[in-house]
């Protein structure tokens, strides 16, 4: 046997699904591949008792098929507490594609994917995320009924972006009064990391209120076009975490909460769009406690996109979206006085409220 071959007994110390951290008690991952469009995609299905699992389909250029997995656990995980916290009757999924949106996607790829969605015969409604548009929802919407997210024009709620970046806002409206004793942003300074198009419609509401704007984001075109429209400021350093900071709103990927990050952190608010933006929930949301550092959990004050397009299976319309949305501030407010009257982590809290939420339903399932 040569050296790069492992053998059976070593092959089976590694579980690659079940043995993953970030697998947690998933009900279903399904794999799948079609060799004529090219795709390669995973469907994390992590838990459907208080209805089916609905979470938007990110396609990103990932390392290798660990990251790409590991993702979709964690996402699908999120979006299960995301909106059992906001009341929602729906459980957690998630779908990852592999592959470069800008030079992989085609009609042809989007429509074999909502294949495998329908597939599922509904356990599992997709909706748009990273690298994802609502052009991309109305082409899988051509071969499954299992999609949200679709063209206004088709009957859809449209781009959920904006709804989800007035929840952040609402969010960290509240984390502000609570850390600072009111939640007018105006003169605080805010670094928006991430200005996609949730980071952008972020951007415009903190403009709007006076707040003091710095933007960061790997796309330069984007920087420039942003700071034009809206007169803040691109940040020059090469440390955004070191720097003194009223909030911090990460607004890209996750994971910038991390051991090499925390140390530094100056900001004395952190609320943001991306979703796990906690590296290792328990260790991360323990030190920034201890640090003083507010927390707005991402998964209640991120939920305005899956409010949106909840819409469109509920057949709610745009005044009941924005009153959803608005809620997420007395929600907010409410787990940062729990975490603080029980001396918890404002991440334990809300995953207390989500957690009470579902085991509920499943008393109530098993009269």
């Amino acid at each position: 046997m040569t050296s790069d071959v492992l053998s059976f007994k070593e092959l089976q110390k590694i579980d690659p699904v079940f043995g993953q951290l970030s697998f947690d008690n998933h009900e279903q991952i399904v794999f799948c591949n079609d060799k004529d469009t090219g795709l390669k995609a995973i469907i994390g299905i992590h838990n459907t008792v208080l209805g089916p699992a609905l979470g938007g389909t990110r396609m990103w250029n990932y390392n290798n098929e660990w990251e790409a997995l590991n993702d979709v656990l964690r996402l699908s995980r999120g979006m299960t507490f995301k909106s059992a916290i906001t009341g929602l009757n729906l459980g957690g999924g998630k779908a990852v594609i592999i592959g470069d949106a800008k030079t992989q996607k085609t009609p042809e790829l989007m429509k074999k994917f909502g294949e495998f969605v329908h597939s599922l015969s509904g356990r599992y409604i997709t909706a748009e995320d990273v690298g994802m548009t609502t052009a991309d929802m109305d082409l899988v919407r051509e071969v499954t009924p299992y999609v949200t997210g679709i063209s206004e024009s088709k009957g859809g709620a449209g781009n959920p972006s904006p709804i989800t970046a007035y929840g952040v806002f609402m969010g960290m409206k509240a984390a502000a009064k609570f850390k600072f004793g009111s939640d007018v942003l105006e003169d605080k300074s805010v670094y928006v990391q991430g200005i996609g198009h949730v980071g952008e419609a972020l951007v415009e509401h903190l403009v709007n209120e006076g707040a003091k704007v710095t933007i960061s984001d790997i796309n330069q075109e984007r920087l420039e076009s942003v700071k034009s429209k809206y007169d803040v400021t691109i940040y020059g350093g090469n440390d955004l975490y070191s720097e003194e900071m009223d909030i911090y709103a990460p607004c890209a990927l996750g994971a910038t909460i991390n051991d090499d990050t925390i140390h530094k952190l100056k900001a004395k608010v952190i609320a943001g769009a991306a979703n796990n933006q906690l590296a290792e929930e328990d260790k991360h949301s323990l030190l920034l406690q201890e640090r003083g550092i507010v927390y707005a959990p991402d998964f209640l004050i991120n939920a305005g996109g899956i409010i949106n397009v909840y819409a469109e299976l509920e057949n709610y319309d745009k005044q009941e979206i924005m009153r959803k949305t608005e809620n997420i501030y007395s929600t907010t407010e409410e787990i940062l006085e729990r975490a603080k009257a029980g001396n918890i982590t404002t991440n334990v809290a809300a995953l207390s409220i989500a957690k009470e939420r579902i085991e509920t339903r499943k008393k109530e399932q098993a009269k």
